[in-house]
C-alpha cells in the first residue's frame, strides 16, 4: 500500500528535500507552499499524513490544523523552527499528533513518519475499554471519566491506547518511546513523564493516586488489568 503525504512548507529548498526523501522512502507526496493552498489540497487529495511548517506567510499553521481538525483526524506532524514549549504545547493541543524543530534530521522525520503510519493490528484489538470509571471507545476515540468526555491530545490518547493495549504488563520507558515516537529520546525520559502526568491527572481522582497507571520505578508504566 502506497501512503499518501501532503508538504505545507513555504521554504522551497525544505520543500524540495523532504518531498525528495519522502518519495524515496516510497510514499506518494502532494506540496503546498502557503496555508490556505495547504488546506485546499488535503480537501482534494485526501492524504494519509501531513508535514506541517508553523510559519506560513498567509496563515498560521496553528490555523490550518484547526481547520483540518474540524473534519478530520489524519495524523499532523508539525515541522517548525518554533521551539518553545509553550509552542509545542499549542500545537498538540491545536490536535496535532507530533513536533519536530527545525534544524531536524531527515532520518528522525521518516521515523516519525513511520509510526504514525504504522497500520494497528485489529485482530486482538478491542473496540472499547471499561475499567471502574474509565470508559474508552477506540472507533470514535471517545475517553469518559465517570461519564463524563475527557479531552486527549493526540499523544496523550495514543500513549493511555499503548498502555491499555498491553495493560497487566510493564512497559519500559525505551518500548513506549519507540512506540509512540519512533525513537529514544536522550532527555532522561522527562517529556514522557509530563504526559503521564497530564494523563493521571485526567483520568485519576484526587483520592485515588495510581488508580489506573502504576509507576514502576527506573522502568517504565503498567495499566492495571483489574
Amino acid at each position: 500500500m502506497s501512503f499518501k503525504i501532503l508538504l505545507i512548507e513555504d521554504d522551497p529548498v525544505i520543500l524540495r528535500f523532504l518531498n525528495l526523501a519522502i518519495k524515496t522512502e516510497g510514499y506518494e507526496t502532494s506540496t503546498a507552499n502557503n496555508g490556505v493552498f495547504g488546506v485546499n489540497m488535503f480537501i482534494n487529495s485526501s492524504p494519509d499524513l501531513i508535514l506541517l511548517d508553523l510559519g506560513l506567510p498567509d496563515i498560521d499553521g496553528m490555523d490550518v490544523i484547526k481547520e483540518i481538525r474540524k473534519s478530520a483526524n489524519t495524523p499532523i506532524i508539525v515541522i517548525s523552527a518554533r521551539e518553545t514549549e509553550q509552542d509545542k504545547v499549542q500545537a498538540l493541543d491545536s490536535g496535532a499528533n507530533d513536533f519536530i524543530t527545525k534544524p531536524f534530521n531527515i532520518g528522525e522525520v521518516l521515523a516519525r513518519v513511520r509510526v504514525w503510519l504504522r497500520e494497528k493490528p485489529n485482530s486482538e484489538n478491542e473496540s472499547t475499554f471499561e475499567l471502574l470509571d474509565l470508559f474508552v471507545d477506540f472507533e470514535k476515540r471517545i475517553i469518559t471519566v465517570a461519564g463524563k468526555e475527557v479531552h486527549f491530545t493526540p499523544i496523550e490518547y495514543k500513549l493511555l491506547e499503548l498502555l491499555i493495549q498491553h495493560k497487566g504488563k510493564v512497559l519500559t520507558h525505551n518500548f513506549i518511546q519507540n512506540k509512540i515516537w519512533g525513537y529514544s529520546t536522550v532527555d532522561d525520559y522527562q517529556s514522557l513523564r509530563v504526559f503521564m502526568a497530564s494523563i493521571r491527572r485526567k483520568i485519576e481522582t484526587e483520592d485515588k493516586s495510581c488508580q489506573y497507571i502504576l509507576t514502576e520505578v527506573g522502568v517504565g508504566y503498567r495499566f492495571r488489568d483489574s
